[in-house]
């Protein structure tokens, strides 16, 4: 029975599962939004979210704190200069699981963790690749069209 324990065990040793949460905590402050299993997302939620609680003193002792979990100095400098400016009149909440379906190979369930401020610098990226396909697709009707006028001006020549 697991009466009052806490946590996922991941089907890994500690020492694997605390290397394993490090590692996707890096690459979510780093790239702010990491596609996982929903098992993995739910266990990093309640172990990033504390350090981003930590982070918001921003004083030398909660650097170093944070420096124990994650071992990335670039990485702690970007939470530190520019996530914790963003979020630091939130109450906490920093995450959100959004929940994507199945795997193909194993059908595991997938889903997105991301940082909740941080929706516009992926749907600025989305902008620019909808744009750029736009674009695109005029650039394509525009030919289409001028390969039908220059269809249409050659039959009546025959």
């Amino acid at each position: 029975m697991r009466h009052r324990v806490k946590g996922r065990k991941l089907n890994r040793t500690e020492s694997h599962r605390n290397a394993l949460l490090r590692n996707l905590a890096a690459s979510l402050l780093k790239h702010k939004r990491i596609k996982t299993t929903l098992a993995k997302a739910k266990e990093l939620r309640s172990f990033v979210e504390p350090l981003i609680t930590k982070a918001k003193k921003n004083d030398l002792h909660s650097r170093r704190m944070v420096l124990r979990e994650i071992y990335e100095k670039d990485v702690v400098n970007e939470l530190f200069s520019e996530i914790v400016p963003k979020i630091s009149d939130r109450p906490g909440g920093y995450t959100r699981v959004v929940k994507l379906g199945n795997r193909n190979g194993d059908a595991a369930p997938m889903a997105i963790l991301e940082l909740v401020d941080y929706n516009d610098v992926v749907n600025k990226k989305e902008e620019k690749q909808k744009e750029t396909r736009q674009a695109k697709a005029k650039a394509k009707k525009e030919a289409e069209k001028t390969e039908e006028a220059n269809v249409i001006q050659e039959s009546p020549a025959l």
